[in-house]
């Protein structure tokens, strides 16, 4: 079978039901018997958190085909049918394991939540009496009639929906009233502890308010009532070429972000059919976009209650990363990168080496500039505050700060603000481009001359979710590498064109048609009778052009193991396709995040480390990067580090089967039997860590 006729035949498999499948997975482990029952509950939560983005980002454009029985192309009305449905039966999946198996076993261990009508006349007066106190004078009842329309209701707000009989105080019948959660009212509430029993008791704020409807609505009765929530679009979009300044114009975007397109209604499973659609005309919502829930309708909220429970024994671990071996605490960076490279594997060792190594050229009174990307840091930022220090030192600092970094547009424009105000250069990056490469480089002086230092990443520069991604951080003093970065960052603040690099490839100039190049020349030789091998670690494979050469790499004979953990188009092991293609998502304690390349043709072998994902915005509308890995120990590490112990992972790892299904490598949690299996992650967490 030619190359051409595989292009045209093979059927790729749909990113958004791709993206459903790995919350599957992810809700799996809210399912395992061997997980802590407060990280089961966690899990739970984290689906929901993916949902609420699935919508906020992906549902619109099927949504309005719908609307428009549109029959063709890749949004239409069968497409928002389909993926309705496959929402629905995963949101009856996570009540089901939310009301059967996680509550009776929290209640098993003393940690109940009270509802109504279970709770005690002592009870019943606390939570009388923390209402009428805490919560009553933060809400603002709007009766609905001409005067007082149906009120806007933000994203993923909690409100009440109310029916009342009876007549208004002038007179009037208006039977519809609407109550909004004020956000900042917390969701759950730790009641006081009964005398004499270790039971811990939480009431939410739904179940309070609900209790307490008719005390809002003096002399009138609440007939009909339900909790609801709505999520709407909430993708900003800014024409770049239309606005004079971007950081203005997504202030307002902001603004308008929490009143976006409704895409999806959430209500109490007992809501009344006359409720429901009532809100459904007011949000302008098909049927199918109503979601009947039997229990609160924000689930991500549950980390609220999560975090007020005492009991270490129900939570993981506490994982305590080691310092990285290739690093001497105390030890100058500087002079240790003159040795050679240094690699960190995060989160099994730890970030604040990163850290370590910015706060040390903030300190060096030798270091002249410093030169960074920010994409993600986090709401309290050291790495900011290090930054600012530098400016106050007097050394050079530029930020390119990427103010489209999704649902942290606010927090970087407001560090791109400090930063500027103590007197950093701060540039947007590229006109139509998100900055989505990590670089920090260092310039110092030296008794040679001036010398460069620098740290790239696979991932981001918060701390919160270095602790809790995996994910590869390289220092460096090498001269060629360096200096590939001094010219991105020039090409960055300048908008000058690049020269040609002597290591590095960039999105979107060089690192598309690179990856491509390299998987045909692996087919090439393959096809020539040598040996082939392509080992890839990413968090999404999306790109068509990317996933076809791979499928053609495979029919010309190359080995390719893909590790996945979201979204892939690529189907495997399709006969007479994708037949030496085999696809693996690792879904564990730890998001897997790195991203790593691996070619072999012949006795040839390449490994490359990048801040990019195979997605067609990662290679051609985005800044990223990658860069090769020549030390031969380094390279070592990395394949069996993040490879070989991955493609061997029985436990967190699941199998794609050719219809775009996943199936556990290996037997876990209740049900499945037990075998000897193997964690990649609990692996490396024992290699590097100690346990607290």
């Amino acid at each position: 079978m030619s190359g051409n006729i595989l292009h045209q035949k093979l059927p790729l498999l749909d990113r958004d039901h791709s993206i459903l499948a790995f919350n599957e997975r992810v809700m799996d482990w809210a399912r395992r018997a061997d997980v802590p029952l407060l990280e089961r509950l966690r899990y739970l939560s984290i689906v929901s958190s993916n949902l609420d983005e699935f919508f906020e980002v992906r549902v619109a454009p099927h949504l309005t085909a719908a609307r428009a029985n549109e029959q063709r192309g890749p949004f239409t009305s069968l497409s928002y049918e389909q993926l309705s449905d496959k929402v629905h039966s995963l949101v009856a999946q996570q009540y089901a394991i939310y009301n059967d198996e996680l509550l009776p076993l929290l209640e098993k261990k003393g940690i109940k939540l009270i509802s109504h009508g279970e709770r005690n006349p002592r009870q019943r007066r606390w939570v009388k009496e923390f209402f009428i106190k805490e919560v009553q004078p933060l809400l603002m009842p709007v009766g609905l009639d001409p005067a007082h329309p149906f009120p806007q209701v933000a994203n993923k707000s909690l409100n009440f929906i109310v029916r009342l009989t009876g007549k208004d105080a002038f007179g009037r019948e208006n039977e519809i009233a609407i109550v909004k959660v004020p956000r900042i009212l917390p969701r759950f509430f730790r009641m006081p502890p009964v005398k004499g029993s270790r039971q811990t008791h939480f009431v939410s704020i739904s179940s309070l308010i609900r209790s307490h409807l008719n005390d809002l609505f003096p002399g009138r009765q609440v007939t009909e009532f339900s909790q609801f929530r709505v999520t709407r679009h909430s993708d900003l979009a800014v024409d770049e070429e239309e606005v004079k300044n971007l950081r203005t114009a997504l202030r307002k975007g902001l603004q308008q972000r929490h009143y976006g397109q409704a895409l999806r209604l959430e209500v109490s499973a007992g809501c009344s059919i006359h409720l429901s659609n009532f809100l459904l005309e007011q949000f302008a919502l098909p049927e199918r976009a109503l979601y009947r829930v039997p229990g609160p309708v924000n689930l991500v909220r549950l980390n609220q209650l999560i975090d007020q429970v005492e009991a270490p024994a129900l939570r993981f671990e506490t994982y305590n990363a080691g310092w990285p071996a290739q690093l001497t605490p105390g030890q100058s960076y500087f002079e240790r990168l003159r040795q050679g490279d240094v690699l960190i594997h995060q989160p099994f060792e730890s970030f604040d080496a990163v850290l370590g190594f910015l706060r040390e050229a903030v300190e060096d009174p030798d270091v002249l500039a410093i030169k960074q990307t920010i994409y993600r840091t986090g709401a309290k930022s050291e790495l900011m505050n290090l930054l600012r220090e530098a400016v106050r030192r007097g050394k050079e600092v530029t930020a390119v700060v990427e103010l489209k970094a999704r649902f942290d547009e606010e927090a970087n424009i407001n560090y791109a603000e400090r930063l500027e105000s103590v007197g950093a250069q701060v540039v947007y990056g590229v006109v139509g481009l998100k900055t989505h490469a990590k670089m920090l480089l260092v310039t110092r002086r030296e008794a040679a001359g001036l010398r460069r230092y620098a740290h790239l990443s696979t991932g981001n520069y918060n701390p919160g979710t270095a602790r809790l991604y995996t994910d590869l951080s390289y220092l460096t003093a090498d001269d060629a590498l360096t200096a590939d970065l001094e010219q991105i960052f020039l090409h960055l603040a300048s908008q000058n064109r690049l020269p040609k690099l002597n290591k590095a490839l960039i999105a979107p100039f060089h690192l598309h048609k690179a990856m491509l190049d390299k998987v045909e020349a692996a087919g090439a030789a393959a096809k020539e009778g040598q040996d082939a091998r392509i080992v890839l670690k990413m968090n999404a494979l999306t790109d068509e052009p990317m996933a076809r050469a791979l499928a053609v790499a495979s029919q010309q004979g190359v080995k390719i193991d893909l590790i996945v953990r979201g979204a892939c188009i690529l189907p495997a092991q399709v006969p007479g396709f994708t037949d030496n293609v085999r696809v693996r998502s690792v879904i564990g304690r730890l998001l897997e995040h790195s991203r790593v390349f691996y070619f072999r043709t012949g006795e040839v072998e390449e490994l490359w480390l990048s801040s990019a994902d195979w997605m067609n915005r990662n290679m051609l509308r985005r800044i990223e990067l990658a860069w090769p890995v020549t030390d031969s120990a380094l390279r070592r590490r990395i394949i069996d580090e993040c490879l070989q112990a991955y493609l061997h992972d029985t436990k967190d790892a699941w199998l794609l089967r050719p219809d775009g299904s996943y199936v556990p490598a290996g037997a876990h949690g209740s049900g499945r039997g037990r075998v000897m299996l193997h964690s990649a992650q609990a692996s490396l967490m024992a290699l590097y860590g100690g346990k607290g």
